[in-house]
C-alpha cells in the first residue's frame, strides 16, 4: 500500500504506528516543511518530501503512485491551499483508490448543548471552522474519492490532561451547561482504516467519544490519576481567550458518532474519557 500524507502531526504518527504494529506491507510518505523534521521521519520509517509552495519533482512522483492519500494539515480561511496544489495532480492519477480530509466538529458551531450528527448543517461561528467547511467541499466536490472524517477534541500520548496538570499548564474554565467531546488518537487511527477498508466517496464521519461532558469533569478526574491539585476555577466570562480557546467556548454540542460504527464496524478503543485517561496514566504515557 502506498501512502502519501500532507502533514505528519500526532495523529498520523498514531496511524502510522497502529500500521507498523499490524504489520500491512506499506510505503509511507509525507510532506513536510522543516529539514530537521525530515531527519526525525527517516529514522522512522517514513519517506519524507519537503513542502516548499508545492512539491518538487520527486514528491510529485510519488503523490501520482500514491494508492491512499491523508490530508491532515489545516487550511486558512480562504480555502485550502493544499487542494489547489494537489487535486490537479490527482485528477490524472490511475493508482488513487482513497482520499482522506481530516476536518474538525469546528464546523457545525454552537448548538447550545443539543446533539448534531453529519446530516446538520455546518454553521462555523470562527474563522478555522470556516475554512474547514469551505476546504471540505473542495474535497468533496473534486471528484475525487474524498471521505471527510470530523474530529472532536484530539487526545493522546504527550497531548492531555494529565500533562497540562503535571506541567503547571492547566486552567479550570467554568461555563455553566457547556460541554464537549473528545477522541482518542489511536481511535481516529483506526477509523481511518475502517474506511479505507470500506470506501464509501463523499461520505462524511464524526470522530467522536460516546461521552460529551464539561471540560472541568474530565480536568478532575485526570487529576484524581494523578494525584495533582487542581488550579483554582476560573469564570470563563472574566477569562481573556482568544483564537481557538475562545472559539472552543463559543462552541456547545454534543457530536453523535453512530455512523462509524454503523457503517465501519468501529468499536472505540476509548468510549470515554476516563478509560482514555487510565490507559495513558497506566502506561506512563503522559
Amino acid at each position: 500500500m502506498r501512502i502519501m500524507c500532507f502533514g505528519y502531526g500526532k495523529v498520523i504518527a498514531a496511524w502510522h504506528q497502529q500500521l507498523a504494529a499490524s504489520r500491512i506491507a506499506c510505503r509511507f510518505s509525507a510532506s513536510v516543511r522543516h529539514r530537521d523534521k525530515a531527519e526525525r521521519l527517516s529514522v522512522r520509517g517514513v519517506t519524507p518530501y519537503l513542502w516548499d509552495q508545492g512539491l518538487d519533482a520527486d514528491g510529485i512522483t510519488v503523490l501520482r503512485s500514491a494508492e491512499i492519500v491523508v490530508i491532515s494539515a489545516p487550511p486558512s480561511p480562504e480555502g485550502d491551499v493544499l487542494y489547489s496544489n494537489i487535486a490537479p495532480i490527482l485528477q490524472y492519477s490511475t493508482a488513487l483508490r482513497w482520499l482522506g480530509y481530516l476536518s474538525s466538529t469546528n464546523v457545525y458551531g454552537n448548538h447550545d448543548g443539543r446533539w448534531v450528527n453529519e446530516d446538520t448543517p455546518p454553521n462555523p461561528t470562527g474563522e478555522r471552522g470556516i475554512g474547514r467547511v469551505r476546504a471540505e467541499a473542495q474535497w468533496c466536490e473534486s471528484g475525487l474519492p474524498a471521505h471527510v472524517f470530523r474530529l472532536a477534541g484530539i487526545y493522546g500520548v504527550g497531548r492531555n490532561q494529565l500533562c497540562k496538570l503535571q506541567s503547571g499548564r492547566a486552567e479550570q474554565l467554568i461555563k455553566t451547561g457547556h460541554v464537549f467531546n473528545r477522541i482518542h488518537e489511536a481511535d481516529i487511527a483506526q477509523t481511518i482504516s475502517a474506511s479505507i477498508a470500506t470506501p464509501k466517496p463523499g461520505r462524511v464521519y464524526n470522530l467522536a467519544d460516546d461521552c460529551p461532558a464539561p471540560p472541568q469533569d474530565v480536568l478532575r478526574y485526570a487529576a484524581t490519576l494523578c494525584g495533582v491539585p487542581l488550579p483554582p476555577p476560573e469564570d470563563y466570562a472574566s477569562a481573556a481567550l482568544k483564537g481557538l480557546a475562545r472559539e472552543f467556548y463559543l462552541d456547545n454540542k454534543r457530536i453523535d458518532n453512530r455512523r462509524i460504527k454503523t457503517e465501519l464496524s468501529v468499536e472505540l478503543l476509548y468510549p470515554d474519557y476516563r478509560l482514555g485517561l487510565e490507559a495513558l496514566w497506566r502506561e506512563k504515557a503522559v
